[in-house]
């Protein structure tokens, strides 16, 4: 293992690659020196508290609406193993590996800053449980955003404790007691205040957007590709992408998307076909015209979630915590809303996406507005459909992500006997938000595959380079123009294009860096 293979934990911020290859590929991680010397030296404060007198809420108190009990030293263990237990109260399907690897990650950089109390020992496990591939079976339902991901995390801490179910690296579900032992790694005894400190945090929902960003991110130039092949396809014009009439309204992300189309149209036989003098449009669709203010907009929504998400990631979130003069305060910081909001914006950012690019399609299959290719890009039509269904798929997954940008913030609902009367339903955010991440996804690919075929049956005029590579890209794995066959398999070697990189790759090779 090479050093740089492994992603270093301490108490400052992570970045978010490393979020994304330690969920998704499995990175090692190694608590730094300096981790555990905050951890050491904020343990001692809390030892301090347990011994004394004065109630101090998570160390000698209940929690939520029982804080108001002082519990007796020799109940302080019982109190931290029934906390987890009590509030490792999930239900419904399993969450994804990559979340909970995430969400493990997150709460170990938090442990890493030496506000939470927590004992080096502790961390270590946590770590362990990473590096051993061992993954807590963790469930849809439970968290309501605040205080934090209590639920989820509940289920981590459970298998801390060597209690409850895990994934092992093959896949396998097993005991955690057994997973761990089997692995050499050793459960621990949860002392004061360390339940309470492994389970109140926002690292779920954070670790749900750090991954949206990175795949949201990829779907943009993906987005910017696909306007460009339509538009090419559909006889458009490239003027309105123009640099000076882009900068009279200078959002940044409007300036990236145009900047994108530019380039991929540059040299295009298509477009040049149509220079003539002959073409009597004076403007095209919104659909075409208006893709860089469309995509610029879902571009600065990202980058300010992604603001959102490098302060969240430079947090230290729990209740109470140990401060650098050693006292230790309650606060609200495992209040979601931060996170949340950005949750929601994103997920309305990736249905306006799919929604343009859908009408887009549809275009390109209507005879009446494809200016000159054949019903539904059909070889036959009557005999054959074509693309007719693909565009249906499209716009069943377009509703289902409009129903997905109905924001989960504002759906506050009370718990805790009133104690916590206002939540910010992160977690629910960014569940949905991975399923309009996936939804997007699949509405781009069609697109890109209509777009690629439509292309085609404007031979034997050119499409630009940049458009020509990934229609090229295509037709690696899926045929051109032809009579109907079975197109499911078709759109799914397409997804995985797009999902791949292997689309931006083939653009890329022909015009350079794409934003």
């Amino acid at each position: 293992m090479h050093d740089d293979e492994v992603v270093a934990v301490g108490p400052g911020p992570l970045a978010f690659a490393d979020v994304v290859r330690v969920a998704r590929d499995g990175a090692p991680v190694r608590l730094t020196d300096d981790a555990i010397a905050e951890m050491a030296a904020s343990r001692g404060r809390i030892e301090e508290l347990a011994e004394a007198d004065t109630p101090a809420y998570g160390v000698s108190t209940g929690f939520g609406a029982l804080a108001t009990r002082h519990i007796d030293p020799s109940l302080r263990a019982r109190l931290q193993r029934s906390l987890v237990r009590s509030h490792a109260a999930g239900s419904g399907p399993e969450v994804e590996a990559e979340v909970v690897r995430a969400m493990m990650l997150l709460r170990l950089r938090t442990l890493a800053t030496g506000h939470t109390g927590v004992r080096p020992v502790t961390a270590r496990v946590l770590e362990s449980l990473l590096n051993a591939r061992l993954t807590p079976v963790v469930h849809e339902y439970g968290s309501l955003g605040c205080s934090g991901d209590l639920a989820p995390l509940s289920h981590v801490a459970l298998t801390i404790m060597g209690e409850g179910a895990v994934r092992d690296a093959g896949g396998r579900l097993r005991p955690a007691a057994e997973a761990l032992k089997e692995h050499g790694v050793e459960p621990v005894e949860l002392a004061a205040k360390e339940g309470l400190a492994l389970i109140n945090g926002t690292d779920g929902m954070l670790g749900m957007l750090v991954l949206a960003l990175h795949d949201l991110s990829a779907l943009l130039t993906i987005a910017d590709i696909g306007a460009a092949m339509s538009v090419e396809a559909l006889l458009g014009t490239d003027h309105v992408f123009a640099a000076e009439l882009q900068a009279l309204r200078p959002h940044p992300g409007q300036a990236l998307a145009a900047a994108n189309m530019r380039a991929l149209l540059a040299g295009s036989g298509v477009m040049a076909s149509h220079r003539d003098g002959s073409c009597t449009r004076v403007q095209d669709a919104y659909s075409l015209r208006c893709a860089p203010q469309v995509a610029g907009a879902a571009r600065d929504t990202l980058a300010h979630a992604s603001a959102v998400a490098a302060r969240e990631m430079a947090s230290a979130i729990d209740n109470p915590v140990v401060l650098a003069d050693g006292r230790v305060e309650s606060n609200g910081n495992f209040h979601g809303a931060p996170v949340a909001y950005v949750l929601d914006f994103l997920a309305i950012a990736a249905a306006d996406l799919a929604s343009i690019s859908e009408r887009r399609t549809d275009r390109m299959l209507d005879v009446a507005r494809s200016h000159g290719l054949p019903a539904f890009l059909a070889d036959d039509p009557g005999v054959d459909s074509g693309h007719m269904i693909a565009q249906y798929t499209q716009a069943a997954i377009v509703s289902e992500l409009k129903r997905l940008a109905v924001p989960a913030s504002v759906d506050s609902i009370p718990s805790s006997a009133m104690q916590e009367d206002h939540v910010s339903m992160g977690w629910s955010a960014g569940r949905k938000l991975r399923r309009a991440v996936d939804g997007l996804t699949r509405v781009l690919a069609i697109e890109v595959l209509t777009a690629a075929r439509a292309l085609d049956l404007r031979r034997p005029y050119e499409p630009a380079p940049g458009t020509g590579a990934v229609v090229a890209a295509l037709r690696e794995a899926v045929a051109g123009p032809g009579q109907d066959r079975f197109l499911a398999p078709e759109i799914e070697a397409v997804v995985r294009l797009v999902a791949s990189g292997a689309v931006v790759g083939a653009a890329e090779s022909a015009v350079g860096p794409l934003a």
